[in-house]
């Protein structure tokens, strides 16, 4: 006799994913603060929906990425800006500068590859099948060939979240 719980009057998925995202901004916000300099080794991967509200990118980047676009913090960035809901950042594509405004609510995965520390937010398409990240190829370091947003199987630590309503 398996009982299905009953669903929730309190939107449960929606604050842990606004608690998470909160917790970028933090991390983005201390960066700011410190002059938009990444201590040691850390650097940054952040995955978000190129479509979304607030989502502000050249249009030849959101021709380049109709769905979702990655970028990487690290080297090469500057005018960094956190506020309560969103981020902006100038950085390089292919030697021609672009400011992006990215709000946290468009952020489906950030990666610190440096610590192995991730956080995958829930992003599914019409079908409700995740779909991986395409990389934005801004001017940073050379990326390892590892994908930035990948699973616990490799003993890094990231934590996904993934409020599915049962069926």
């Amino acid at each position: 006799m398996t009982e299905t719980p009953p669903d929730s009057l309190i939107p449960y998925d929606e604050i842990v994913q606004e608690a998470l995202r909160a917790v970028v901004g933090r991390v983005l916000g201390e960066v700011e603060a410190a002059g938009g300099y990444l201590p040691g080794n850390h650097h940054f991967y952040i995955t978000f929906k190129t479509r979304a509200a607030g989502v502000d990118i050249p249009d030849h980047l959101r021709e380049r990425f109709a769905d979702e676009m990655t970028i990487v913090l690290q080297n090469k960035f500057s005018d960094l800006s956190v506020d309560e809901d969103r981020f902006s950042v100038r950085l390089s594509f292919n030697q021609i500068p672009a400011t992006l405004t990215i709000p946290f609510a468009a952020i489906t995965a950030f990666v610190d590859p440096a610590v192995d520390f991730g956080l995958q937010f829930q992003a599914s398409d019409e079908e409700g099948v995740q779909e991986p990240p395409e990389s934005g190829e801004n001017d940073a370091s050379e990326h390892d060939g590892d994908s930035p947003v990948t699973g616990s199987e490799d003993g890094s630590n990231v934590v996904t979240v993934d409020f599915g309503k049962k069926k």
